[in-house]
């Protein structure tokens, strides 16, 4: 499989690649990747069944991890710095145990090497279902159609970016909406087994307010990864790169450039 990616610019420094979380798609990284381009080369991917990569009913972490090393041989990228976002950041630390050698540096942005069964249930799943593509004719359209089962304004702004408009007029989810629900029992569970371990430089970077991260979670992460940094940035949930985009690219071009 051939992965879609932006490249974000930077041609001629050292590569970062960025994989996105679950629902999202490399559009969500143009505004923090373009500013790490000052530093990197920077690619944002789409992983597969999201934005504009092919779709496949084969959906876990061992496929998911093998299209981002397809992605850096057909780039001919022997290593990479990789900055991974929830599921992108699930997907970077499977991939940084089981190949090292391509991971030059690893960055996870607010996920942990464990299970998460408390997000089996997802209400976005269950109002993208419900939304009678039909019956809409605007993005805004459907969020208020949304509204009930996902009352946060700004994440319902998030699942309307996966909508696009067909030349005649009718709408489709660009993500592979069937495969993504039925893989989400795998995609909930932990991407590493006993004896994963990478010895690279690893930062972990977390939200204050977000509860994907917990104190306890900091042993597993350094037993998976022994050189792992964790740093918490307050004040922010579960996508620091979007809530504190300042403080947040200076983490990144520290941890990745050092």
């Amino acid at each position: 499989m051939q992965l879609f990616h932006r490249d974000l610019g930077g041609a001629g420094r050292p590569p970062l690649v960025i994989l996105h979380g679950m629902l999202g798609s490399s559009r969500n990284w143009l505004s923090v990747g373009t500013e790490l381009a000052g530093t990197f080369h920077v690619s944002a991917l789409d992983l597969r069944n999201h934005g504009r990569s092919p779709h496949d009913i084969a959906m876990n972490y061992g496929v998911l991890a093998d299209d981002v090393l397809a992605w850096l041989d057909s780039q001919r990228l022997a290593r990479a710095a990789l900055l991974g976002h929830s599921l992108g950041g699930k997907v970077a630390m499977r991939l940084a145990c089981r190949a090292p050698e391509r991971v030059a540096r690893l960055v996870v942005v607010d996920i942990a090497p464990r299970a998460y069964p408390e997000k089996l249930e997802r209400a976005e799943f269950a109002a993208m279902r419900a939304l009678r593509l039909d019956a809409i004719a605007s993005r805004g359209d459907a969020e208020r159609a949304m509204e009930s089962l996902v009352p946060a304004p700004l994440m319902r702004k998030f699942l309307t970016t996966n909508l696009e408009q067909e030349p005649g007029g009718a709408w489709r989810w660009t993500i592979n909406l069937p495969t993504l629900t039925a893989a989400v029992p795998v995609l909930v569970e932990n991407p590493l087994v006993s004896g994963d371990r990478y010895d690279g430089l690893a930062q972990f970077i977390t939200g204050g307010q977000s509860d994907f991260v917990r104190p306890e979670d900091a042993t597993a992460i350094r037993g998976h990864f022994p050189a792992a940094k964790i740093v918490t940035i307050a004040g922010c949930g579960h996508n620091p790169h979007m809530e504190a985009r300042v403080e947040f690219v200076r983490l990144v071009t520290e941890a990745v450039a050092s």
